[in-house]
């Protein structure tokens, strides 16, 4: 690539790991260099309990479920832990949406819901993203 051409994509913003117990699971990340990004939060819309977790640039979110119905609970229940989702931070989520939406992408919902330090999310479906699922993540 030239120094002329513009680079084009979504920048990562973290990547998601499911786990059972914040605590145990937060011990190996340590030991590698990742910090605490702030406080744990609950998400009680989405039934989780995340923890931040910061190495310069790279941050991983530890979602531990914090009701039987949540979807991490679902997702612990069929593969266990293990990595979530990836998540990708965009300007405009509404504006985002609806340009993936015209290129045929699959949305799990059709509405933003809350995230981690008043983020605004939506996840595409795995089926439209080769088996992952996709977080989108508006930061205010």
């Amino acid at each position: 690539m030239n120094a002329d051409t513009k680079t084009l994509g979504l920048p990562l913003d973290h990547l998601g790991i499911a786990v059972h117990n914040l605590s145990k699971s937060s011990k190996p990340y340590e030991l590698l260099g990742f910090v605490p990004d702030g406080d744990d939060e609950e998400i009680a819309a989405q039934g989780v309990r995340v923890r931040a977790l910061r190495c310069e640039e790279s941050l991983v979110e530890l979602l531990e479920p914090t009701t039987p119905e949540s979807p991490i609970q679902r997702f612990l229940d069929r593969r266990g832990p293990g990595l979530h989702h990836l998540a990708l931070r965009v300007e405009q989520l509404e504006a985002e949406m609806t340009r993936l939406l015209a290129e045929g992408a699959q949305f799990i919902g059709t509405e933003p819901r809350p995230g981690r330090h008043g983020t605004r999310v939506v996840f595409l479906h795995p089926r439209w993203t080769g088996g992952v699922l996709v977080e989108l993540v508006e930061h205010p």
